[in-house]
């Protein structure tokens, strides 16, 4: 048996971690391609630039918006123009997947800098492809994890509370999804099985949001950087990506996938729908009333949507729902690494089961 754990050349951590950003840049290269969000560009740039010009020789472009092939095009041939020798991505989850992927056709190193802790994807060897319009399209597999992955917390807890709540709705898929790889024996994201190393870094973030995700999100909304808010930023980011990519996907991003066809979520986050993907999953996969009450809790602890309502489908009908259960289930989705006959139909049943436990919890 040959198991394969994929990992970021370097993971830093820490308060005013950005001031380091200079220092790893000029390992990797003299010429750096800077992609950066909007945010990022009034935010952040101004004060950074001056201190990470005296290491590399820079060129910024502001970043569209969506994770698309246009995008990577536009920006790739940005990079090629200018000569860069580095990557750098700043910004949300779709900013540091385009840089990951425009790295990627360029063959340079990559460094992101993820300005929130919504999402598991600076340390993956992945990008999640869009429409540019939002619709989910595919999954880029890049041969190579990101060189550095560096996470300012002073940056982090500056950002609405909400994306670190949708951070831990998607770390919370994590140990789920790999449970379930684990015991299908099905392949991670490399193709081959996990590691007993993955599984157990995939429980640890499970139980690091269970541990200290209420401490954390009072931390934010205050503006602290807390250990609980450190620990919680290291589960949503370095924990759920080794976990998601090392252990395995599943049925929760399946289901998430899926529901991106229904126009209504497009206005949530990422890690919102993976939530209720996840609770879907626990009746797809037939887990105790034990396991159910316990998500459920969590999610109504830190804030996470346990309703279809709250990720904007109060009023879908069966046969909306029905085309998200198809999309879930489409040849080649991660949904099939769960044991047993998954369908469309199952897959449905699960949401509106997860939906109205959801709403029985909330007395509607």
């Amino acid at each position: 048996m040959i198991t394969t754990t994929i990992f970021p050349g370097r993971y830093v951590q820490g308060y005013n971690a950005l001031d380091l950003l200079g220092e790893e840049s000029a390992r990797l290269g003299s010429k750096a391609l800077v992609v950066a969000d909007p945010f990022v560009h009034e935010a952040i740039l101004p004060e950074l630039l001056p201190s990470l010009q005296r290491h590399i020789d820079t060129q910024v472009e502001k970043f569209g918006g969506e994770c698309s092939d246009e995008e990577i095009d536009r920006l790739a041939t940005a990079g090629q123009t200018f000569e860069a020798q580095v990557v750098i991505g700043i910004g949300g989850g779709k900013t540091l997947d385009t840089a990951k992927a425009v790295a990627y056709f360029l063959h340079l190193p990559v460094i992101v800098v993820p300005t929130i802790a919504s999402t598991d994807a600076p340390c993956s060897a992945l990008s999640v492809i869009y429409t540019p319009e939002g619709q989910f399209k595919r999954y880029l597999f890049l041969p190579n994890n990101p060189n550095v992955v560096l996470v300012d917390t002073r940056i982090i807890v500056k950002a609405p509370v909400r994306f670190l709540i949708s951070g831990m709705g998607d770390a919370l898929a994590t140990w789920f999804e790999a449970e379930s790889c684990q015991i299908k024996r099905a392949p991670n994201m490399t193709g081959r099985l996990g590691s007993m190393t993955a599984y157990a870094l995939a429980r640890l973030c499970y139980e690091t949001l269970l541990t200290y995700g209420v401490q954390a999100v009072t931390a934010n909304r205050a503006g602290v950087v807390s250990p609980a808010f450190e620990k919680i930023v290291e589960a949503n980011t370095l924990l759920s990506g080794l976990g998601f990519e090392s252990g395995g996907l599943a049925a929760a991003h399946a289901i998430h996938n899926g529901l991106t066809v229904l126009e209504p979520t497009h206005h949530y986050f990422h890690g919102e729908k993976v939530a209720i993907g996840t609770l879907a999953s626990l009746f797809l996969t037939g887990k105790t009333p034990e396991a159910i009450n316990e998500v459920y809790s969590f999610c109504e602890a830190v804030g996470l949507p346990t309703t279809l309502a709250e990720i904007g489908l109060k009023n879908i009908g069966d046969d909306d729902l029905m085309r998200a259960a198809e999309k879930a289930c489409a040849p080649g989705e991660t949904i099939f690494n769960e044991l047993g006959d998954i369908t469309p139909q199952s897959v449905f049943m699960a949401l509106k089961a997860a939906d109205a436990e959801g709403r029985r919890r909330k007395g509607f």
